[in-house]
């Protein structure tokens, strides 16, 4: 092989349609890289890059209210607790922010991922069935398959998730505009009106339910809602990094010094009376 054929080979090896760059020049989707700055937003310049072109005016929109929306928690969100753990540890501020959003997994920050994959299943059996009859089988099928907590909806901490309801609003708005679909919308409010008709009151959708909803809407697949979230919690992670910086915590712990834990091992004893 050639030293031009190996090159050439290398450059099909590590192909890619998303950034074009070559000595004095920067490229994204096409776009150059002076042309983007100062004049697209982050929310669009993110759209650009999974998507391949610029949003609409509507798509930005809802799009960021989605980035706004899922910024923070409050430092009892495992992924907030242990980016200050890090920095207390001594980890600087990319240690830390990698560490939290390791924490982003199926368990914790994956409910929109599974939220939008749920949305799906109703729509794919709402082809021959009723909306509401759809929401009810998938329900089961994830409730038999996957866990007994449906992504989305209800709130260990909020009896109504403040968030919700300016992003739903949001979509509604959309629709109106003819913006969006408005198909996973429906299909949310069909597991709502499904879920309170067999527990007998409202379990409403919560700030992963609502997200998913825009993310169904704007057509992103199921893992991308977890990874533009990730994209969203990182800013929350590094402003809790950074402020733990500023304090005189050192190995801070998962709770304060003062609180023990409970020991539920075997009670103390002897190595002589174990061996003998």
């Amino acid at each position: 092989m050639t030293e031009q054929d190996a090159l050439a080979q290398a450059a099909r090896w590590w192909r890619t349609s998303i950034c074009d760059i070559a000595p004095g020049r920067i490229a994204y989707r096409g776009y150059p890289i002076e042309e983007l700055i100062g004049r697209i937003s982050f929310p669009a310049m993110i759209w650009l890059m999974l998507r391949g072109d610029l949003p609409t005016p509507a798509q930005e929109r809802l799009l960021q209210a989605a980035l706004v929306a899922s910024v923070d928690h409050g430092p009892h969100a495992p992924s907030i607790a242990i980016a200050q753990m890090a920095v207390s540890c001594g980890l600087p501020l990319n240690g830390a922010m990698a560490s939290a959003i390791n924490t982003l997994d199926d368990v914790h920050g994956g409910a929109g991922e599974q939220a939008v994959a749920l949305y799906d299943d109703v729509l794919l059996r709402a082809e021959a069935l009723e909306i509401d009859a759809a929401a009810a089988e998938a329900i089961d099928h994830f409730t038999t398959t996957h866990s007994k907590y449906l992504p989305g909806f209800g709130h260990r901490f909020h009896p109504v998730d403040p968030r919700a309801a300016p992003l739903l609003g949001l979509v509604d708005q959309a629709v109106s505009d003819g913006a969006v679909s408005g198909r996973y919308a429906a299909a949310a409010r069909a597991i709502e009106r499904v879920m309170q008709a067999r527990k007998g009151k409202l379990i409403p959708m919560n700030i992963d339910g609502a997200t998913a909803v825009i993310y169904g809407e704007l057509g992103f697949a199921p893992p991308l809602a977890r990874g533009i979230f990730c994209l969203s919690r990182a800013v929350g992670i590094l402003a809790h990094a950074w402020e733990q910086t500023g304090r005189k915590d050192r190995n801070k712990g998962p709770m304060p010094k003062q609180f023990g834990y409970k020991y539920e091992g075997e009670p103390r004893r002897g190595l002589d009376a174990t061996s003998s």
